[in-house]
């Protein structure tokens, strides 16, 4: 009796027990995420790359998005434009002059539950030793077990920024973001 009076108190502590947020690690590894650009080319063509190089880590909890926090550090040495003498030119001092800042961080401050999976994640964008505010469109696109017997969660996200406001001595306006980001639980 005293066995099964214990089980039942566990049981219904454990269910009154506040959901806490699970912390999972950007899975760059297994190349399971990605952060994306493109921008117009001298305003006739887009021209389009990534950053292979990123870490970060985020914590979510489905039952209070607006606790959610991500942080992630991306390596501009890294821009992939497709083209190696491109790719040399927008590391220079024109673009992203990553022999004095080689490392961009976004470090979000405020997530809005906006219902439906979507988020709006404001955070600090620094990038060229300027920070400034962004935020970022977000959409939960799935969690759950993997075949590995880990546990994952998946955002997509859209951004952008203008090139004037971060410095760049060559200024073709806009630069659009289009981010993939899953996460394994830690």
């Amino acid at each position: 009796m005293k066995k099964t009076l214990l089980a039942s108190v566990l049981a219904l502590s454990s269910l009154a027990m506040p959901v806490m947020a699970a912390d999972y690690v950007i899975d760059t590894k297994g190349a399971h995420a990605s952060i994306n650009f493109k921008v117009k080319h001298l305003g006739y063509s887009w021209l389009t790359g990534r950053f292979n190089t990123f870490s970060g880590e985020f914590n979510y909890d489905e039952k209070q998005p607006e606790a959610s926090k991500i942080s992630v550090n991306i390596d501009t040495t890294s821009v992939d434009s497709n083209h190696a003498e491109r790719d040399k030119h927008l590391r220079d001092s024109d673009f992203l002059d990553v022999k004095k800042f080689s490392t961009a961080t976004f470090n979000s401050t405020k997530v809005t539950d906006l219902g439906n999976g979507k988020l709006a994640i404001t955070g600090i964008l620094s990038l060229q030793g300027i920070e400034k505010e962004i935020t970022i469109d977000a959409e939960k696109i799935g969690e759950g077990k993997d075949p590995w017997g880990g546990y994952r969660a998946g955002f997509a996200g859209t951004t952008s920024i203008q090139m004037k406001d971060f410095g760049y001595k060559m200024d073709f306006g806009q630069i659009d973001f289009d981010l993939h980001i899953e996460g394994i639980k830690k």
